[in-house]
């Protein structure tokens, strides 16, 4: 049998909206959630059918079926590899590996986090109705690093507004071709779609969206190579290596936005087999966890290709050296 929730209106919320007084009484629901099941006819004031816009009066009896989660359509898959570095009631925090594609889609059925995360995570509260796991933010297939996920409406709905309102503090590794001409630095440069490349993004499109990346470089190699540690302030599309390739260092690896998989040389030659993916790396990621307010902040250790791409690096001869990342 359903779940039912009965509520009195309270003097305080005479004239206001319905959709909004549930925000407060059941707070265990998203504003979306809240919304579909009013939409749904599953909300009542005085026994009859609510919209969403009506205004409430005092004393009036609202009454909320909230039906029971739904299995995932998605089949859960335990041989999915990554590790857990945080998990509750409300949200999973996980290193993901390089190679591995974040959310179902064409050429990708199978095999990807989300059917990983439904085959660990045995108490799903659920997302939308769904009991799946909510994906807030993503990472490109072949980045590794750190990602938190949510098991519920509310810790879905307050993640989503953290990420847009810039609450989340991200910090990343990459190695580049060249180095910048300054220690530290930001670029603030738009990122849209590639007015040719439709696949691609850009920060000459004309319609793009505000990106803002803030940069520190950490080491310096002898083969004009280098070793940033980025902060992202927004969340674009492909925003790090955008902003690295307009600032002429794109990230070592990348085939979409470097003009070239490496360096340049017979130096590199021997360097060119371990330039697997892209060399971007998630390191940390902050945020204020979105129940209990508390400050949380974890990182995933320098995975083991990028750390012997840096030991390689180090061996072929480097520039004067700065402080180097603890892996």
């Amino acid at each position: 049998m359903n779940p039912k929730y009965s509520f009195k209106v309270p003097e305080i919320s005479q004239g206001q909206r319905l959709d909004r007084c549930l925000t407060d009484w059941a707070p265990d629901l998203s504003r979306s959630r809240i919304k579909s099941l009013i939409d749904q006819g599953l909300v009542s004031v005085e026994d009859r059918p609510a919209k969403a816009s009506q205004k409430l009066k005092t004393g009036q009896s609202v009454d909320l079926i909230v039906p029971e989660v739904r299995p995932s359509e998605l089949e859960a898959d335990p041989g999915v590899a990554f590790d857990v570095l945080y998990q509750d009631e409300d949200v999973i925090v996980i290193n993901k590996p390089a190679g591995l594609v974040v959310h179902p889609g064409a050429g990708h059925q199978g095999g990807t986090l989300v059917h990983g995360l439904l085959a660990v995570c045995d108490d799903l509260a659920g997302v939308g109705g769904e009991a799946r796991p909510g994906i807030v933010h993503r990472l490109d297939k072949d980045t590794s690093g750190v990602m938190i996920a949510a098991k519920s409406d509310r810790a879905h709905q307050a993640l989503v507004e953290a990420f847009k309102g810039g609450g989340i503090r991200k910090t990343y590794l990459a190695l580049c071709r060249r180095w910048p001409d300054a220690e530290r630095g930001e670029i603030d440069a738009p990122i849209g779609r590639h007015p040719v490349r439709r696949k691609e993004m850009s920060t000459r499109s004309r319609a793009g969206r505000p990106a803002l990346t803030r940069w520190e470089i950490l080491r310096r190699y002898g083969l004009g190579a280098s070793l940033l540690q980025l902060r992202i302030l927004t969340g674009r599309t492909h925003q790090i290596r955008v902003h690295l390739a307009s600032l002429g260092c794109p990230v070592l690896g990348d085939r979409v936005y470097g003009s070239e998989s490496g360096g340049t040389g017979g130096a590199w030659k021997p360097l060119k087999n371990l330039l697997t993916r892209q060399m971007l790396h998630a390191r940390a990621l902050g945020f204020q966890h979105p129940v209990t307010g508390q400050d949380l902040e974890f990182e995933a250790p320098l995975p083991p290709d990028m750390d012997r791409l840096m030991t390689a690096l180090e061996e072929s001869g480097q520039a004067p050296p700065r402080s180097r990342v603890t892996p």
